[in-house]
């Protein structure tokens, strides 16, 4: 082959690499628990993160005219094996809720309510924290509370 042709090729393979691992780090989101993320502010400010987290029931505050909805999650580990050790996950979201000590983070979503939002939920947020300690989620998704039902019914059956 001529050279021509060679350092051709290597220059295309390196634009490829480069497309590749440019693309692979702008999408790529950290997942990290609060208190992970409260751990590392500043370096976290601005982004992109996915934080998991127990809903605190009496924060939720929804406005249907502007889709705004508000609310705090608590720290709560997201290890399986953690959790198991600790009852499993309805006892480790309720225990999360009612301990005053816990870091918190209020979060912002602009969307529809999901149906499936309340106290004692698992928060999955896909989003931005902002220098007021806010983070502006996204994306908002649920741990539907019928795979915890069974443990301790009468926290899934509560608002």
């Amino acid at each position: 082959m001529k050279p021509k042709f060679i350092l051709g090729f290597g220059m295309i393979l390196a634009a490829v690499a480069y497309l590749i691992f440019s693309a692979t780090q702008a999408s790529a989101e950290r997942f990290m628990t609060v208190n992970e993320m409260q751990a590392e502010v500043p370096d976290v400010v601005g982004q992109s993160l996915r934080i998991t987290g127990a809903v605190i029931g009496e924060s939720i505050q929804y406005d249907p005219n502007t889709l705004t909805l508000t609310f705090e999650v608590a720290h709560a580990p997201a290890d399986f094996k953690v959790i198991e050790e600790q009852g499993g996950l309805a006892e480790v979201l309720h225990q999360a809720v009612i301990d005053p000590t816990r870091q918190r983070v209020k979060i912002v979503y602009i969307g529809v309510k999901p149906d499936l939002l309340r106290g004692e939920a698992q928060a999955i947020m896909t989003g931005k924290l902002d220098e007021a300690g806010i983070f502006h989620a996204d994306e908002l998704l649920l741990k539907c509370p019928t795979r915890y039902e069974e443990a301790l019914p009468e926290q899934a059956s509560t608002d």
